[in-house]
């Protein structure tokens, strides 16, 4: 573990959550605390959908939105042709 020095225990004071840049990459990370991050990790590991989740929830989505498109019936006529 990396203990902070009192210069970066300060910085912490200012922002929140503090942004750290990687001087070598110019990559930017965020710190959080410990208890942030793990209740963090954990709501996105309960949380996150699979891509079938996902396919069914669009679908559901897409079916409540044509339900209430009024122009459809002439979109689907369009697509079939004369």
């Amino acid at each position: 573990m990396i203990e902070l020095t009192e210069e970066q225990r300060q910085a912490l004071q200012g922002q929140d959550p503090p942004r750290l840049v990687d001087p070598s990459t110019k990559e930017t990370y965020v710190l959080l605390r410990a208890d942030v991050y793990d209740r963090l990790k954990g709501l996105l590991e309960d949380n996150l959908p699979g891509m079938q989740e996902v396919a069914l929830l669009v679908e559901e989505a897409m079916k409540e939105d044509d339900v209430n498109d009024p122009l459809l019936e002439g979109y689907q006529k369009y697509l079939e042709g004369p």
